[in-house]
């Protein structure tokens, strides 16, 4: 039977080989640190994730001593990381937030993990060559949908048959659309490298946005911009004429 341990609030049920031996797995090593457990459980806690300098602060611990504990927890597949920006270009810092209970199948899985494996030995900012890979996809995507030249309604639907389950936002008033994705299908490749993953997935909303011949250039991907979604903000689109045309 497999043994549990529970610490500071967290139970992990171990493993246990046909001796009965205890499985020392990834996981299970780095709970063994009381710190990082009650990092993790701040993490939990917190619907919209957290910063490494949102937990030092919270924790009281050095700031380098914090990223290590959280690096740990990514690299056991308890916590997934990727970039806030508040909705603004540039490379902020990372932002923390606990995994589900795994990655939603969603189709072209094997070609998103070609992807990554082919990315990762090449260098330079993995980021942009990532986005222009996904600007292709998304072009070829939209190409493929026959259902009217509405860039917004085509984007919602790209992103629905990829497994996002988009939800357009009411306007806030600014002339920009926001569009939650409250399911990443792609959440534990995420943490292998999240730069390359959410930058494929805004140059996917991009190509989609081109091919129906709106603008893309100000698209803007914000993971964890809302506490149970992610957050594409959409360019200034001019209102459609009435004869469908823009």
């Amino acid at each position: 039977m497999p043994s549990t341990v529970v610490t500071l609030g967290v139970m992990e049920t171990m493993p246990t080989g046909p001796s009965g031996e205890t499985i020392d797995t990834p996981r299970h090593r780095a709970l063994g640190s009381d710190s990082r457990v009650t990092i993790l459980r701040a993490v939990r806690a917190a619907d919209g994730g957290l910063t490494a300098a949102d937990v030092a602060a919270g924790t009281g611990q050095h700031l380098s001593t914090t990223r290590t504990h959280l690096e740990r927890l990514v690299e056991a597949g308890l916590l997934v990381k990727a970039r806030a920006s508040g909705g603004l270009p540039g490379r902020p810092a990372w932002r923390y937030r606990a995994t589900g209970d795994g990655p939603v199948p969603a189709p072209y899985r094997s070609l998103t993990v070609a992807l990554l494996e082919h990315l990762a030995p090449v260098g330079g900012d993995v980021r942009e060559a990532a986005g222009r890979i996904g600007q292709d996809w998304g072009r070829h995507l939209a190409a493929a949908d026959p259902d009217g030249d509405d860039p917004i309604a085509a984007v919602t639907r790209v992103l629905d048959g990829l497994g996002f389950d988009p939800a357009v936002q009411p306007d806030p008033g600014d002339g920009r659309t926001r569009v939650h994705l409250h399911t990443c299908p792609f959440l534990d490749l995420v943490g292998q490298n999240p730069d390359a993953m959410c930058g494929l997935h805004a140059g996917v909303i991009r190509g989609v946005l081109e091919q129906r011949g709106a603008p893309a250039g100000e698209t803007i991907l914000e993971p964890f911009g809302a506490p149970t979604a992610c957050v594409v903000h959409l360019p200034r689109l001019a209102p459609a004429d009435p004869d469908g045309t823009r």
